[in-house]
């Protein structure tokens, strides 16, 4: 069985070389692009080879991720000091970034197509909605909206980067309600409007044709929201198996948060909402657990291999002590990963602790997953989808809610599948605001109808 065992590992080892140096030659193209979109995915594959060189000790591996971490997350304006200094705590490694491969056939000259990037022409004001319009039309894919706040001065900064040609000098714009708003150049390709006030302010944006509309009060936003269209999540047209496992149930009832809410019963909620709308969208959808019943950990992933499920969705609902319910709050989605966060950590050691038998079976599975690169990848970027289709569509109609972000997590019971498998945290059922929203029944259909959108974004692209 050792023998077996160093043969099968060796294997898996070998073949994630190969594809270690395309993911990173993929991700410094899309770093370079200057589309936030890429950069993004670059970002995520960064981490993604990050975890993989955590597992293998490969140091090199470890330092071209680490750099691209910060590369790409400085473009993204994303905290990654604990990165940085990781990177500078390294020794000195010489490596060869790898460069894109250059094109071998010669374009002719009438071939070659050279994007003229819009311009802006004015700047105006419609009530309390700022008109920023350029001389062409625009898309929503050239704004990066992102905002940020200065606890010690008491300061927020709404920022918004597009993608547009060369400003010829900065320009302030007066408005009597905003302490400051300003635009320039933030570097050749990119303008950056920076609305700056000592107070929190409802911040909606739409790209309508060549003008981008920027709404700064609760009526104009919700004008702005109104207006805007429901993005388009394009169906797969094939269907899918998917295995949704509402947690705990039975004997296990989870968190116990604001009201004496139980997590077993608001999960199962979302999870049959879930089930209905994909099964009304031509999937195979198979639950975990149909009623109030206790299912063991080990047998949750079982069942979707047994299955043969493309995606593993577990549902769960967080939670704090008493004493921080008020102040925690926010949505988040897991995939497996050896975690060194402790906020992944603690989120983990709740869910863990209902049913850890037969856990050491898993041991020698759980590796091998980890090594299995193109999984990691897989439930990374289903995670991510997931986030953005319940941020997406909660956001249109209730205000704070909070993104808590994709994170890698050891949640046990997402070991053992072999197939993209993702833990969501649909929030904190300890939060008396969230609590609230989690057990009622509009929230959770758009909850649901989030995560579906989600999904079928997912089977899309990959």
């Amino acid at each position: 069985m050792i023998r077996l065992f160093l043969l099968l590992l060796s294997f898996f080892i070998a073949s994630g070389l190969y594809a270690n140096s395309e993911i990173l030659k993929r991700a410094q193209k899309q770093v370079q692009s200057g589309s936030a979109s890429e950069i993004f995915r670059a970002y995520n594959d960064y981490k993604s080879l990050y975890l993989h060189s955590v597992v293998e000790d490969d140091s090199e591996l470890k330092a071209q991720c680490l750099d691209g971490i910060v590369k790409s997350g400085n473009k993204l304006h994303i905290d990654v000091t604990k990165y940085e200094a990781e990177l500078k705590s390294l020794p000195k490694i010489s490596y060869i970034q790898p460069e894109p491969k250059a094109n071998k056939v010669t374009k002719r000259l009438e071939d070659i197509h050279v994007e003229v990037l819009a311009k802006l022409k004015s700047t105006s004001w419609r009530g309390e909605t700022l008109l920023i319009e350029f001389d062409k039309s625009i898309s929503s894919d050239q704004i990066n909206y992102f905002t940020l706040h200065d606890s010690k001065k008491k300061k927020f900064r709404y920022v918004f980067d597009i993608k547009t040609s060369m400003l010829t000098s900065s320009q302030n714009i007066n408005n009597n309600q905003i302490e400051k708003i300003k635009i320039a150049q933030f570097n050749p390709n990119t303008l950056r409007l920076v609305i700056e006030n000592n107070s929190l302010i409802k911040v909606a944006y739409n790209v309508d044709n060549s003008t981008l509309e920027i709404a700064l009060n609760d009526d104009g936003a919700s004008r702005i929201v109104e207006k805007k269209r429901e993005e388009k999540v394009t169906r797969s047209n094939k269907s899918k198996v998917v295995v949704i496992d509402p947690g705990h149930g039975g004997t296990d009832p989870g968190a116990i948060g604001h009201k004496g809410y139980r997590e077993k019963i608001v999960v199962f909620n979302i999870s049959k909402e879930l089930e209905n709308i994909l099964k009304s969208r031509g999937h195979t959808v198979l639950m975990t657990r149909k009623d109030d019943t206790f299912v063991k950990l080990s047998r949750r992933t079982q069942f979707a291999n047994d299955k043969k499920a493309d995606i593993f969705v577990s549902i769960h609902a967080n939670a704090v002590p008493a004493a921080k319910a008020g102040n925690v709050h926010g949505i988040e989605c897991y995939f497996l990963s050896p975690s060194r966060s402790e906020r992944a950590k603690r989120a983990a050691a709740q869910e863990n602790s209902a049913d850890m038998s037969d856990m050491n079976m898993y041991g020698k599975d759980s590796y091998l997953n980890l090594l299995n690169h193109h999984n990691i990848l897989a439930s990374n970027k289903l995670a991510i989808d997931l986030q953005r289709g319940m941020l997406g569509i909660l956001n249109k109609k209730y205000s704070g809610i909070k993104d808590g972000g994709v994170r890698e997590g050891p949640f046990w019971v997402l070991v053992g599948a072999q197939m993209p498998s993702v833990l969501v945290e649909v929030g904190f059922i300890s939060h008396p605001k969230e609590a609230e929203r989690l057990v009622n029944s509009d929230y959770v259909k758009m909850m649901a109808r989030g995560l579906a959108d989600g999904i079928e974004r997912y089977f899309v692209n990959n």
